[in-house]
């Protein structure tokens, strides 16, 4: 998918969901959250604080509530979007239909009250001694001098992602072919699951 430059070019990207994500978008703008693209999606934040997000795949759409694991979701309507993830939550829709727009801006609004309250996740801070760098990726690194400095500009978050994933490979030649995949994404300055956050 093309890089929004705007909401309006975002929503319009999603065709398949655009009547949808512009009754969400109505729902959110009536609030005093600033919105804005980050990370090629609508992202509404509250004094540079992210507070929600639209998005939009295949086959659903919703609004991510940054510290949702704060709210207090009565209607059970949120739910993790990995299992690993901490403080995201997704309110997912399949149709505008689904859309409640009262409920939608009571979770939105006590969203903007939990941040108000400086309810958050802090996001713990991964540093380069943490990371145990593969014996595959360290060869490549020495001998790439593009994917080194590729490699180094990396937050440490993504650099360990990419560690994770080799390491976790039992087999040699799958060792090898998950980095052959990985160099390209590396050099392009992208984490591991970017792509998917986009699509």
């Amino acid at each position: 998918m093309k890089k929004a430059k705007s909401v309006e070019e975002y929503i319009e990207n999603n065709a398949h969901f655009e009547e949808a994500l512009h009754i969400l978008r109505d729902i959110i703008n009536e609030t005093e959250l600033n919105e804005s693209i980050k990370w090629n999606a609508p992202v509404y934040d509250l004094n540079g604080k992210n507070v929600v997000g639209l998005g939009a795949f295949k086959k659903h759409f919703g609004i991510w509530f940054f510290n949702g694991v704060f709210l207090k979701d009565e209607n059970n309507l949120l739910e993790k979007a990995q299992e690993k993830t901490k403080g995201l939550r997704q309110m997912r829709f399949t149709s505008k239909e689904e859309i409640d727009k009262h409920v939608v801006l009571a979770y939105v609004k006590e969203a903007i009250e939990n941040q108000k309250l400086g309810k958050e996740i802090k996001a713990s801070r991964t540093t380069q001694k943490d990371i145990n760098i593969p014996i595959e990726l360290k060869k490549e690194i020495n001998i790439n001098a593009a994917l080194q400095g590729a490699f180094k500009t990396l937050s440490p978050s993504k650099q360990r992602e990419y560690s994770e994933y080799i390491n976790s490979a039992k087999k040699e030649s799958t060792r090898l072919s998950r980095l052959e995949k990985i160099k390209p994404m590396i050099i392009q300055g992208m984490g591991l699951h970017d792509k998917y956050k986009s699509c």
